[in-house]
């Protein structure tokens, strides 16, 4: 086989979907571990969809994911700029390539100029929809000669080309995923090729610049799958060599219908703004849809390259199970380095106004401390706020009507008393005394076990559960501690 080249070709028209990013990443996985090149084409003929800051984003996310490509369009100082031997890879910038290979088709009889008004064409429609039938294009113009057409083009009438399909053949072709496929050209529409505005449509511009790149494998989703005929058509009236096809099942969520908005996050701008790590992200996309020989679920990049093939790829629409990424990505914060977490973490508490720069300048030990004791429990960064919260209120909230009566036992007045009195005897609380305070008020009292610990708990914390007590003792520092011990006696135990 000649170099493996793939690529991926999305349009920009909004943030990048998370079922697109799935694609970019099989592309990416199958080029790096057949050690072959991996492209980014803009596909921007449809100018009425773009969106302002799209391609920005897009390069963006596939970066943040480490999603790397060898050719295509990149960011540079800000500006966008094309790298590679077979470009330009922005669509728009070819028009002129493909009305050479339209008119080519036209030439040799594959495909013909179509003249009917969008009102006869909408009327069609219509009445094939009475009729129960498949919209699709009646072949009006098909017979029209190919010097009429030219005249009546010269003359100023409005067209379009469309692909000129023979009648009642079967086109075939092989699918990594799905197999052997067949379909009748009559069940096909005469597609179109070249709009009335000059620009072509994704039928003809996909095939051209797939060919003139050398692309050998298509990766895409399955929704394209009923095209793929035309375009196998297309190969073959040009005389080239068709690639291979994959044809990548749906990302569906949990009532197996196609994510959506309407069904809460879906693009990457939406994991990464909540603070998920690409790195979770990135695992977790790679096993919806897809699976190893050994069922692993907890994959790095170079794993995944490692073990990644399209004959793992299902058939039937991957479900996305946001409780299964999150499990995945709280595998990732955990494991990831402390100070990489942190820094993850400092801009949702900055946000959420619970310190300010100048703490994040003077309490970098503290606050990987404070990280450390709650990552156990974070799925994602954004979490952090809520996870930590408890830290920033001396007014302590009782979870719970349990936790309440604990906390209005019977000992817990003597134990704070103690706690308090031991407070008031030191200069701070350090790593020495959080570790000793419990002891002391146990020899103080004689209180000892749950009936000691977990009323103390509840006083400080609000919460029966939690992380560490000593590490919570220490981070809270002696006034936090006594102010809350004051709050507890006056609120609950008066």
């Amino acid at each position: 086989m000649s170099e493996v080249r793939l690529r991926f070709a999305p349009s920009p028209t909004g943030f990048i979907h998370i079922g697109s990013i799935r694609t970019a990443l099989y592309n990416y996985l199958f080029t790096r571990r057949n050690n072959g090149k991996f492209i980014l084409r803009i596909e921007d003929t449809d100018q009425t969809r773009l969106v302002e800051g799209a391609l920005e984003n897009l390069i963006e996310s596939l970066s943040w994911a480490g999603i790397q490509y060898d050719e295509g369009v990149f960011i540079e100082d800000g500006k966008v700029v094309q790298k590679g031997d077979h470009g330009p890879y922005i669509q728009s910038q070819r028009l002129d390539i493909y009305k050479k290979y339209v008119d080519e088709l036209i030439e040799k009889g594959h495909a013909y100029h179509c003249f009917c008004s969008k009102e006869r064409l909408d009327a069609l429609r219509e009445e094939q929809k009475i009729k129960g039938l498949v919209p699709k294009y009646d072949g009006f113009c098909r017979s029209l000669s190919l010097e009429e057409a030219k005249e009546r083009v010269a003359n100023g009438e409005e067209y379009v080309v469309r692909l000129k399909l023979p009648k009642n053949r079967d086109i075939s072709f092989t699918d990594l995923v799905r197999g052997d496929i067949t379909i009748n050209t009559d069940d096909i529409d005469d597609q179109v090729l070249l709009k009335s505005d000059g620009y072509p449509t994704y039928h003809m511009a996909v095939v051209v610049d797939d060919h003139l790149m050398k692309v050998t494998h298509i990766v895409r989703g399955e929704e394209w799958l009923p095209s793929t005929p035309k375009h196998v058509y297309l190969y073959e009236a040009f005389g080239w060599e068709k690639p291979v096809y994959v044809h990548l099942p749906t990302v569906l969520n949990k009532d197996r219908k196609k994510l959506s908005k309407r069904h809460g996050d879906v693009s990457v701008e939406d994991f990464r703004k909540k603070g998920y790590l690409p790195e979770g992200l990135v695992n977790y996309l790679a096993l919806v849809g897809w699976s190893p020989e050994d069922n692993e679920e907890i994959l790095s990049m170079d794993e995944l390259i490692e073990k990644f093939s399209f004959d793992r790829v299902s058939k039937a629409g991957g479900i996305f199970d946001k409780d299964k990424l999150d499990w995945v990505n709280g595998h990732y914060i955990r494991s990831s380095d402390l100070g990489r977490i942190t820094d993850l973490a400092i801009p949702y508490l900055l946000e959420a106004g619970l310190i300010d720069e100048e703490f994040v300048k003077n309490k970098r030990e503290w606050l990987e401390l404070l990280v450390d004791i709650v990552r156990e429990g974070i799925s994602y960064m954004s979490e952090i706020v809520e996870k930590v919260d408890f830290i920033f209120n001396n007014e302590v909230k009782v979870e719970d009507e349990e936790a309440e009566k604990v906390l209005k036992g019977e000992g817990t007045k003597v134990i704070l008393e103690a706690m308090k009195e031991l407070l008031n005897g030191v200069d701070e609380v350090d790593e020495e005394l959080s570790n000793t305070l419990m002891k002391q008020i146990q020899k103080a009292t004689g209180i000892k076990g749950k009936n000691l610990f977990m009323p103390t708990r509840v006083a400080i914390t609000g919460s029966l559960h939690g992380p560490e007590f000593s590490k919570i003792l220490y981070l809270l520092g002696k006034e936090n501690l006594l102010e809350r011990i004051d709050y507890v006696l006056d609120k609950y135990l008066a």
